[in-house]
């Protein structure tokens, strides 16, 4: 055999190769996501199963805690590991908070519903499933946002866009603030230097951390550039990080601040977005949005500059922990207040429930499809 004929033969084993190894890897992808799905129906039978036990064993006047213990040693016994008590009850609520197996997403496996089931909020739950199937959630990704009280910073921010749209009886158009939140957690960052922190660390840390960045920046954000080079004549500016937004087809420039919030800081990102807009954005892009994210804000600032417009820039605060449920609810009550105060809208709006009532979505009703 020639040398010709050698390089064909092993050109052509390696297409065999390649074939074999595509249909292997499909096949074992449609049979773990079949496992899978089998796996979360199982667990819905199971607490369906208890639920209608106890129900029937109230008639009888006999149902005790100690049922489930008894239950729980005997699986365990016969199955192994993953029937204790706290699990049948996990289980148990599954059924209660998912009622509908129908419903149930097959893209979505046990430890993603385990995470839910932690969720009181039903509108809440619901946003979840459908940010964790339309981003392609891992279920530690999930975990991640429910515990970092993602919704709810984003309900937070956009509260503004909720009240107008309540006052004039109508449903919010997707908009800017829809996609920025405020707090923004960082805890992943752990940062053990906080106090002699400089911006090029936080910079540093950010993009050593990228991936659980984009997460915590949220749906669309996609990674551009870091010390974003912009010329003018004979000066050059750098803009700290850029990303491109696919939602809502616009660049989005982010400038860090390690401290107070200055006026400063305001007519700094205010001229890196229209120089970004003049230099680099494309005819068909949107207008270029503007993220101050410093770890004190000033609201005299807030409100007495362009960023009481709410149009293309933004600033909010980032952390290195969880804010409380509490701050989430002062931070709403608070923006609540001062909207009322511009437009008048306190008798129309009417009352409010409290954060964890709340039906409102941060940014457009969930759909039902699957």
């Amino acid at each position: 055999m020639g040398k010709e004929e050698k390089l064909s033969a092993l050109a052509a084993g390696r297409d065999l190769y390649d074939s074999i190894r595509s249909i292997l890897l499909d096949s074992r992808a449609r049979a773990h996501a079949a496992v899978n799905s089998a796996m979360v129906l199982a667990y819905w039978q199971i607490g369906r199963a208890i639920v209608e036990d106890e129900q029937e064993g109230q008639k009888r006047g006999a149902y005790g805690k100690g049922v489930l213990k008894g239950v729980s040693e005997r699986l365990t016994a016969e199955f192994g590991k993953g029937y204790s008590v706290r699990n049948l009850q996990q289980m148990k609520r599954f059924y209660d908070l998912f009622p509908n197996a129908n419903a149930l997403r097959s893209h979505l496996t046990w430890t993603h519903y385990r995470a839910l089931l932690r969720v009181e909020n039903s509108e809440a739950r619901e946003w979840y499933i459908e940010e964790a199937l339309r981003n392609h959630w891992s279920s530690r990704q999930l975990e991640r946002q429910i515990s970092t009280l993602y919704y709810e910073r984003l309900l937070a921010s956009s509260e503004k866009e909720s009240v107008v749209a309540e006052a004039a009886n109508r449903l919010a158009a997707m908009k800017p603030e829809q996609f920025i939140k405020d707090p923004y957690v960082l805890e992943f960052i752990d940062l053990k230097d906080y106090p002699a922190l400089h911006e090029s660390g936080l910079e540093q840390a950010l993009i050593d951390h990228l991936q659980q960045f984009l997460l915590e920046l949220g749906r669309g954000f996609c990674f551009v550039a870091r010390q974003k080079l912009m010329r003018y004549d004979d000066e050059d500016f750098y803009v700290d990080l850029v990303f491109y937004h696919s939602v809502l087809k616009c660049y989005v420039l982010i400038d860090l601040k390690v401290g107070k919030l200055t006026h400063g800081d305001v007519g700094q990102m205010d001229s890196y977005i229209r120089m970004f807009d003049d230099l680099m954005r494309r005819p068909d892009d949107n207008p270029t949005i503007g993220l101050i994210l410093c770890s004190e804000k000033n609201e005299a600032i807030a409100k007495y500059s362009t960023l009481a417009d709410g149009r293309q820039m933004f600033a909010s605060r980032y952390q290195f922990e969880l804010p409380s449920v509490e701050e989430l609810e002062s931070c709403i009550m608070e923006k609540r207040r001062g909207l009322e105060d511009i437009v008048g809208v306190v008798s129309d709006v009417g009352p409010r429930e409290p954060l964890a009532a709340s039906t409102r979505h941060p940014t457009a009703a969930p759909s039902t499809s699957s």
